[in-house]
């Protein structure tokens, strides 16, 4: 089966493996914006860092999942700053944000000329900035990835901004960043790796080497979520971490399926966390997917991956870990129709492993719910 395989130019993977990193941006930029979490004191280290290697910083707090405003704020920002790279160091959010802005300082369209599906999806008319990821949970690996979703408010949709060269120059994935993750985020995170490896395994799209990824990764980390669900462990950290990876590296390859293409829409309804309707609408999607017939083998492979890990109750073992229903996350059952109507015309949906009808999503979302 033929097939290509795009990543980072470069990805340092290891505990300890950001120190130094200020020197390491100097390669790319004398003017850099640095995008962190809300809480900025958590970003101190690598702002200093980048101030003793001699380097201008202006910085961005994400709060939240990136939106229209936000994004186009920074990128005026980093307009304004004369960055010529931009660094992200936090969470899912926090990189697409950075990677948003990455991509649209030196491009003259503005963000709703590439916006998919509710913009006009246009490639980008400049090659974006140099673009450093350093993630801080596991969960997303959007350190990997050629997209940034972005929330559209008006639109009530999350879409992705998306073109191969949004890929990230160095990708920093040092797992002592994530040690002490509040054990929500370490759930719901952890619930998103693990669906971005089972994802790609199932899909149409699968290939030799995302499935050597996947196959090592899935059991790893169904075995270190359970494990950080009873107790602080720095190897379950490293494991997730690479899990993480793993599924940024499999998705960027071989698409996704209907978990993410619910996903999406849902999360623009309700402004529910993204890892967390994934980890929700995870098992039942499974099953909906094993009812339409997906590869009986690979699907019996992954039921048995779970059980061995948490047990043959995936929603039940979540549930109890503290993961809230899709209804407990703002769904709202009156928009359960439209979301299944707008996934069905999601990118992620393309590459699920069979058809699955509205009628079929509507009851995956009403099972999560």
């Amino acid at each position: 089966m033929a097939h290509s395989f795009r990543t980072a130019a470069e990805i340092l993977f290891g505990r300890g493996v950001s120190a130094g990193l200020g020197a390491r941006v100097g390669r790319f930029a004398e003017r850099v914006i640095l995008f962190h979490g809300a809480t900025a004191v958590r970003a101190e280290w690598l702002a200093n860092e980048l101030d003793a290697a001699g380097i201008a910083v202006a910085r961005v707090a994400v709060a939240a999942e990136p939106d229209v405003a936000l994004v186009e704020a920074a990128t005026i920002a980093a307009r304004d700053h004369g960055a010529g790279a931009v660094v992200a160091l936090g969470g899912g959010a926090v990189i697409d944000a950075g990677k948003a802005v990455a991509a649209l300082a030196p491009a003259p369209g503005g963000l709703m000329a590439h916006l998919e599906i509710v913009g006009a999806g246009r490639p980008l008319e400049a090659a974006p900035l140099p673009f450093v990821a350093v993630p801080t949970t596991a969960g997303t690996g959007a350190e990997v990835t050629a997209n940034a979703v972005i929330s559209v408010p008006q639109a009530r949709r999350k879409v992705s901004l998306r073109d191969d060269r949004m890929l990230a120059d160095l990708a920093v994935v040092d797992p002592a960043l994530t040690d002490g993750c509040p054990g929500r985020v370490t759930l719901a995170s952890g619930l998103d790796a693990v669906t971005q490896v089972i994802e790609p395994y199932l899909s149409s799209r699968a290939n030799r080497l995302t499935d050597a990824l996947a196959r090592d990764a899935i059991p790893a980390g169904l075995a270190a979520l359970a494990r950080l669900m009873t107790q602080e462990d720095p190897d379950a950290r490293d494991t997730m971490s690479h899990v993480s990876l793993a599924g940024g590296l499999c998705l960027a390859n071989a698409g996704l399926g209907a978990v993410h293409g619910l996903a999406g829409p849902v999360g623009g309804v309700s402004g529910a966390p993204h890892g967390a309707v994934c980890g929700a609408l995870l098992p039942h999607v499974l099953a909906a997917n094993a009812a339409a017939g997906a590869d009986p083998a690979r699907i019996a492979e992954l039921r048995g991956l779970i059980a061995a890990a948490v047990g043959p109750d995936l929603a039940g073992w979540a549930r109890d870990h503290g993961l809230p229903g899709l209804g407990e996350m703002g769904l709202a059952r009156a928009d359960i129709a439209a979301v299944a109507e707008a996934a069905e015309g999601s990118s992620s949906m393309r590459s699920n492993p069979v058809r699955l009808d509205r009628a079929a999503l509507v009851r995956c979302l009403e099972a999560a719910y």
